[in-house]
């Protein structure tokens, strides 16, 4: 079945949909038709595409499966030429959004001793001479983890290794100049990768470029979003179940019904333009949905000094 975007649905696991976008089955033939790889046919050139896919699929559900763990929403995973996208959404908190974050590339530290263990077999039974292409493939495919494992962890937003480290200055700075502080070390690195486009006249390190770029920009704008949000004032009566923030005061809610914007809080929950009312609320700093009872119950069950 072919989504919106243009993927194909593969497959469901443990309620996660897993989609793969049709750009991957053109750079699958130009990869596979490229060159043999060390290979003595085009098969194995095949086998080891489609090693990379499932280790990319691997380091998705890895992401996927601990923000579950967590209690974070995960069911969809997207694959495409340049890897995948686990659309995950953890609890806003910092130790909820590293774990979430580090499960991915964990995935790939898992495999690097299965993979070597199986390359080191391959070459000490000397299939380097009787059997190359179980080499090679074998050596590859153990390489393709440890390049995935090493790319992934660098610093850089939006990859995982610049995720880890917003995470990580979450403790610190907080959520909002943490993802600042990412974002800005991110465009260092895009101008990196850039010129390493350039110089190598590399058209897939300049696509990657393009993609981190464009992830960066959206990043500095939430980062900016959650600055403006953090200064706004605050209602009292009310507090956030999930990340124990309370609502801003002003008209941040938008009703479905007329599409009008309202201050939700001050009307409990009713438009008061067209008297629509509404089970749930959403927090604006984290995201999640709650009933307006269990806002204000919330709000009486944090201590008071």
């Amino acid at each position: 079945m072919l989504s919106g975007n243009g993927s194909i649905r593969l497959f469901r696991f443990s309620g996660i949909d897993v989609f793969l976008h049709w750009s991957w089955f053109l750079v699958a033939v130009i990869e596979i038709r490229g060159g043999l790889g060390g290979y003595s046919s085009v098969t194995w050139n095949i086998l080891e595409y489609l090693a990379l896919f499932v280790i990319v699929t691997l380091h998705e559900f890895g992401h996927a499966l601990a923000c579950r763990q967590v209690g974070g929403r995960a069911n969809r995973i997207v694959l495409w030429p340049l890897g995948g996208v686990a659309y995950v959404d953890p609890p806003q908190r910092p130790g909820a959004t590293l774990w979430s974050i580090a499960a991915g590339p964990l995935v790939n530290v898992a495999l690097l001793p299965i993979l070597g263990l199986l390359f080191f077999m391959s070459r000490s039974a000397g299939l380097a001479y009787a059997m190359p292409d179980v080499y090679v493939l074998s050596r590859n495919v153990f390489g393709i983890d440890l390049g995935l494992l090493v790319f992934n962890i660098l610093p850089i937003y939006p990859l995982d290794g610049g995720q880890i480290l917003r995470s990580l200055l979450w403790f610190i700075l907080g959520r909002a100049r943490s993802l600042m502080v990412a974002t800005v070390l991110g465009f260092v690195g895009v101008a990196a990768f850039i010129g390493l486009a350039l110089y190598k006249a590399d058209v897939w390190l300049g696509a990657i470029a393009v993609f981190m770029l464009m992830n960066c920009w959206s990043g500095l704008q939430h980062a900016r979003a959650l600055l403006r949000m953090a200064k706004l004032p605050r209602r009292d009566g009310f507090v956030c179940p999930s990340c124990h923030t309370a609502p801003p005061v002003g008209e941040f809610w938008k009703c479905g019904n007329c599409g009008q914007p309202f201050d939700a809080f001050q009307a409990w929950g009713t438009c008061p333009r067209c008297s629509a009312q509404f089970g749930t609320l959403r927090c604006l700093d984290c995201g999640q949905p709650h009933t307006v009872s269990e806002w204000s119950g919330a709000s009486l069950a944090v201590p008071r000094s």
